[in-house]
């Protein structure tokens, strides 16, 4: 028999939660819009916080898939968009959009307000299993004595992959080519076939390979280890503190959205993404960081990530078309 304090805690945890603090409530389903096809990390994540964020609303989220032009098309409908809260955007490639295309059709940081940031995961650097490198060190020395022989899979200039491989070559000092490939599962499937032996692909796109023993993880380029994947060193271990980049998931609004909704949309996308942490571990790799709470935090971690990543693409000379 349960101990009185026992049976009360078992009620307790029993109940509802909690409704939330929020005075805007939607009175229409709210579509969140991801600029890529299906199947990718964005639509990944998106779907799962969706779900929650849905049920905490009173009305559901539902995905719309916009792609094209590098996430540009989705991001320009989502920021001409009405500002009622009932249109927002997941896109991850936020902050590199401004790096790589001279004429954006809107502005990034003046014509979007931030949500929540759905989570970090760190490029993680892999190779080919038949690779004799067992540590990230071993790898580098091979590279810089054998540079033609260990070409690196990216996927399309000025992508967050591209970004993670140029910022490894500089920081690690080895001069391989980059060799690109359209989009994250075709990089991942030349990675696994053997094609090309080195990558630094997205944790979503290739965790489930890594766990599989398809793919060797040697390091991921974060300041410490994720618990994803808490074996793998970070990149400060091995010998290259400053190769450090993060794929993140921001969700925004157009930038006149009022304030009250922004709050309230605020509040259920942190609560969502907070219940679906598991989930978005277990399937993307991805885990939701404090700090970000107000619209204005999560605009000037986009706002620092557009000056580091424009960075790393003009120091490996790519140049915005």
């Amino acid at each position: 028999m349960p101990t009185r304090r026992q049976a009360m805690g078992l009620a307790a945890a029993l109940l509802p939660a909690p409704a939330l603090a929020q005075t805007w409530r939607p009175t229409r389903p709210i579509r969140l819009i991801v600029p890529f096809a299906p199947g990718g990390s964005n639509d990944i994540v998106g779907r799962i916080v969706a779900e929650a964020a849905g049920q905490l609303l009173g009305q559901p989220v539902v995905i719309e898939n916009r792609a094209g032009a590098g996430s540009v098309i989705g991001a320009e409908t989502a920021a001409r968009a009405a500002p009622d809260g009932t249109t927002l955007l997941i896109n991850s490639s936020l902050p590199t959009v401004p790096a790589i295309v001279a004429r954006v059709p809107y502005n990034t940081l003046a014509d979007f307000a931030g949500i929540a940031v759905a989570g970090f995961s760190p490029y993680v650097l892999v190779v080919n299993p038949q690779v004799p490198a067992r540590t990230a060190q071993e790898l580098v020395a091979l590279m810089r004595a054998r540079p033609q022989d260990f070409h690196i899979a990216a996927t399309g200039t000025g992508s967050g992959v591209h970004v993670a491989a140029e910022l490894f070559r500089a920081g690690a000092r080895v001069e391989s080519d980059v060799v690109h490939y359209r989009g994250g599962g075709p990089s991942v499937a030349a990675l696994v076939g053997g094609e090309v032996k080195v990558g630094l692909p997205t944790m979503a796109s290739s965790i489930g390979q890594v766990r599989g023993g398809a793919l060797r993880a040697l390091a991921v380029l974060a300041q410490t280890r994720t618990p994803v994947l808490p074996d793998v060193p970070a990149m400060p271990e091995v010998g290259l503190p400053g190769v450090i980049l993060e794929e993140y998931f921001p969700i925004v609004a157009p930038a006149q959205t009022p304030p009250a909704i922004l709050a309230a949309l605020g509040e259920a996308f942190r609560a969502a993404i907070q219940q679906t942490a598991p989930r978005l571990g277990e399937l993307a790799g991805v885990s939701p960081r404090a700090g970000f709470e107000t619209s204005e935090q999560v605009m000037a971690l986009i706002r620092d990530s557009i000056t580091q990543q424009t960075a790393i693409l003009r120091a490996a000379g790519v140049q915005p078309e």
